[in-house]
Order: structure tokens, then sequence, then C-alpha cells
């Protein structure tokens, strides 16, 4: 965080010092009690809901406290504790934001999607960060409540920001976008999740599209050409630029001759009449558009197509992405147990198709979670999809996964299928299949932990 004077955000809130000094600096933000305070000389936003605990911030003292609790509770601020009394806290939040903001002129890119949102995010963290000083969100922390401290987190020496944009609820992206008021929005995908907070899909459409409303006049919107929910979004209103990535001939960055490679995709990449042979790590069609939204955000930058081109094939694929380890007697598994969605869960058995010829397929799946009333029927139709491919035995992990046993069995798939409440027993079904033939998908939500545990237990050697 750049380096903010006390008696300057005073003066800038309109606030009135009823403990402590105010010649001194902060050099972090946080929202008390939705964030922790770890440091001295920080800034806190205390609700008038909130119990302070006086001890606690004198032991990180300096800190100043900015509220709208009563004077009289304030009072019992110890010394070495800076307090300052405004007439509403969440106004003074909203101005301190928008004021901190406001002292850089740098690019921000925020990037929503329901899938490759984090590894676009790290893409371009991979290829900017040769040449620039970055802030961005770590990994996949990306709620609403990370946007103060990845925003100040932004100070005198950063050059540009890359930003992960969350969705559980419509309003979300909106509220980030206030925050961050990024100069160029990314939107990867739109597939089908969140529906218990959004309501149905259009609902998630519609939230997905807050984006186009919060990108700063005159900023720049890259958007999937391919993608026919992203489609449905109007842009009737959009006053900046747009531009589109993907395999049609009309998008602005395109890719062409995709291939499967050693450990990653081939492709020629196409953008002003000019052509470029490409490679990035990571099996599947979704990792290309990963790599081409990457490369159209680089290009708007006015930074070098060739050079992001380049860089990409060292990028490092991210952990339990459809990754590939040696597992029990030689088998290769697949952990792809980051996230769970029907999107994914269909870019993952694309991957299995392409490689798993003369292989024996395994699909182990978990509960999808987040659909809201639309459960049985995305479950349902997994299992459609699953009874399309030539698998030798599919296992299902949770009581909502049981939808896509029966619904592939329905379906007539010649898969052996098996269905769990949890994890337990599966190993035992599992092991005799268990060969250097033997391919396994294992795929789950982040937050089963056993899962992951399993996916773990699964690629240890016996």
């Amino acid at each position: 965080m750049q380096a903010l004077q006390v008696k300057s955000i005073r003066q800038l809130l309109g606030g009135e010092l009823l403990n402590g000094k105010e010649n001194w600096y902060v050099q972090h933000a946080i929202y008390y009690k939705r964030h922790d305070l770890v440091a001295t000389h920080t800034l806190l936003f205390v609700s008038k809901s909130d119990t302070i605990d006086w001890k606690d911030l004198d032991r990180k003292a300096p800190a100043v406290i900015i509220s709208d609790k009563p004077a009289t509770e304030l009072a019992q601020a110890l010394p070495q504790t800076t307090v300052i009394q405004v007439r509403s806290v969440l106004q003074a939040y909203w101005k301190f934001i928008h004021y901190y903001r406001q002292l850089f002129q740098l690019p921000v890119v925020a990037i929503t999607g329901t899938c490759g949102k984090t590894t676009t995010k790290e893409m371009l963290k991979h290829v900017l960060s040769k040449d620039m000083r970055i802030q961005a969100s770590i990994s996949s922390k990306n709620e609403p409540r990370q946007s103060l401290p990845y925003l100040t987190g932004i100070d005198e020496h950063t050059e540009a920001a890359v930003f992960e944009l969350g969705l559980g609820n419509n309003g979300n992206i909106k509220h980030q976008c206030m925050i961050y008021q990024p100069t160029i929005g990314l939107i990867t995908n739109i597939g089908v999740h969140h529906l218990d907070g959004c309501k149905n899909l259009e609902g998630y459409i519609k939230a997905k599209a807050e984006m186009v409303e919060g990108i700063r006049p005159n900023g720049t919107l890259i958007i999937n050409a391919d993608d026919e929910n992203i489609k449905k979004i109007s842009l009737r209103t959009f006053k900046g630029k747009v531009v589109t990535f993907g395999m049609s001939q009309t998008a602005d960055v395109r890719a062409s001759h995709i291939q499967f490679a050693k450990d990653g995709m081939k492709f020629q990449v196409h953008t002003d009449d000019q052509s470029f042979q490409a490679y990035i790590p990571g099996y599947g069609e979704h990792q290309v558009y990963n790599a081409l939204a990457t490369i159209a955000t680089i290009k708007e930058l006015g930074l070098s197509v060739q050079k992001a081109i380049l860089r990409l094939r060292t990028f490092q694929q991210m952990a339990r992405h459809l990754e590939f380890s040696q597992g029990m007697s030689g088998s290769t598994i697949i952990d792809d147990t980051w996230t769970n969605n029907p999107t994914s869960i269909e870019a993952a058995i694309k991957v299995l198709h392409a490689i798993g010829k003369n292989k024996k397929v395994i699909v182990v799946l978990g509960d999808i979670k987040r659909l809201g009333h639309f459960e049985k029927e995305y479950h349902q139709e997994i299992g459609s999809l699953i009874a399309q491919y030539d698998i030798q035995m599919l296992i299902t992990i949770g009581s909502r996964a049981e939808e896509i046993a029966k619904q592939a069995l329905k379906e007539g798939t010649t898969a052996e299928v098996h269905a769990f409440k949890d994890v337990e027993g599966v190993l035992d079904i599992l092991k005799p299949k268990l060969d250097a033939h033997t391919l396994l998908l294992i795929k789950g939500p982040m937050s089963s932990r056993s899962m992951i545990a399993f996916a773990n237990q699964l690629k240890e050697s016996p």
C-alpha cells in the first residue's frame, strides 16, 4: 500500500479526531472483522455492530480506527490507537476506496467466467511479471471481501494489476468493479454455476454481465466469441472497445490447427493478419481458450504478442487442474479436484476422449454444488454426457452425484457403474482395475476435503 498520512485521511473523510495522533502514516487497510489484523500502521474501518478488541489493537499499534460508533464507546481506546469518528463508516469506506484507486493511472484487468479465470489470471501474471511490477489476486481467492486488501496492494511501484472476480450472488461483480474500476474486463466463458445465488441460468448470465457496466469509460471488454451464453449479453450500452477471442473466423484473436502434443496443446494464433505457432502446457481446448484470452489481453495492453506466446510455453500448469500423475500400480491419475461444474466436467471428459484411446478409462465424479433447484437436471445431463463416451468404469461419490450414475445407466452406458455416498469403499473397487493401461480422472468440488485426500491417495505408489 502507498503510505498515507492519517491527517490527510481524516480530512478526506471529514472525520473528527477523538483519540491519538495523526502525524503518522498508514501502510495497510482492512475492514475490521472481515480481514485479519496482522501488522502495525493499519487503517481499520469499524462498523457499529463490531466489538473492538482494544488490547489487540494496542499490540498492533500504531493503528487508526475509522468508525461511526458512539463517542462514548470509542473513548475506550488506548493511547496508541488513533480514533477518527465519521458520520457513516460505509460512506467513509467507499470514499477512501475511490480516492485510493484514483491515485493510480495504470491498467487494471478484471477477469471473470465460469471456468478458466484463475488459470488465465495466472497466465497473465506469468507473462507480465517478466517486465513489470504486477499486483494480482492470490490463487482463486476471489471473494468480494478480498477486494480492499488487493486494491491497497497497489502502490507507487505497481505498473499493472490483474484481479480475478468471483461470483456467488447477483451484485458481486458490480461490487468488485466499483472497487477495482478495471480498464480491461475479461469474460472467459459462461456455463452453469451458482444457480442457488442467481436463481437460474438467466440470472447467472445477468450477474456475469455486470462486468460490462463495471469497466471504466473508454475501457475494453474482452470476450469469448464462441460462447453461446456470452452472446446473450447485450452490449448496446457499452461505450468502450470490444475484443473477441476464440476459434471463430470472426474472432480478433483466433486459434486454428489445434493438436494435442506432449504435455500440452499446439496451435496457431492469428491476429492482425499475422500468424504465430504456439504451445501451452496442459491438455484440452479449454486451455487453448485460456491462452487466447491471455494473448488478447496482452495485445490490448500494447505489449508484444510474439513475446507473450513464447513466455506461455513456460507456464507452469496449476495443481489439481487436470494434473497428471503416476498412481497406484503404474496407473495415470488425472486430478481435477479444483472445481466441479458442468462446463469443467465436459472439458475434462473431452480430454479423456482425446488421450484415452487404447486405455482403460475410469471416471470418478463427486457432487456438483450450488445448482439450486436445478441440481437434479444438471447432474442428469452429465450422466447423459458420460453415456456418449467409451468409459470402462464410472464411480460417483455423493448423494447428488448418484443422479449421474442413474442417468448414465438409463442412457445405456457400457461402463461398469458404482455409486457411493462417500469415499469409503471406493478404493476396494478401484484397486483391482489399476494398472499401467489405466487412465483415471477424479473430479470433485474444492470444498470436498475427502475427495482431495482420496485423489492424493490414488497418486501414491503402493
